[in-house]
């Protein structure tokens, strides 16, 4: 069973930078789509980045120009560069994968972003 651990939140000032990894565990099977989400108190969940096996990414127009997705498929590992963090991106921020032939998702437990003003 495949199970995502997030780390690498914590607390920043408004214009730091921080980097987020999650690890795959628990299988050797390649993932497929993963990405980043985020969920603020009072909101939903949000998509922030993703990125494909052929590194191919995704961002969220807030997102644009401040992070970057980046991923090893040999580890199953994605990470998510982090800059010039405003309040506005405090948030749990999750980490999902696809799992493969359209089995289904896996979801990280989350781990805490505070931008501080």
């Amino acid at each position: 069973q495949v199970q995502l651990v997030e780390s690498g939140g914590g607390l920043v000032q408004a214009g730091g930078s921080l980097r987020l990894s999650c690890a795959a565990s628990g299988s050797t099977i390649s993932l497929g789509l993963m990405g980043w989400y985020r969920q603020a108190p009072g909101k939903q969940r949000e998509l922030v980045a993703s990125i494909h096996t052929d590194s191919r990414a995704n961002y969220a127009d807030s997102a644009k120009n401040r992070f970057t997705i980046s991923r090893d498929n040999a580890k199953n590992t994605v990470d998510l560069q982090m800059s010039s963090l405003k309040p506005e991106d405090t948030a749990i921020y999750y980490c999902r994968a696809d799992l493969p032939f359209g089995v289904g998702i896996v979801w990280g437990k989350g781990t805490l972003v505070t931008v501080s003003s």
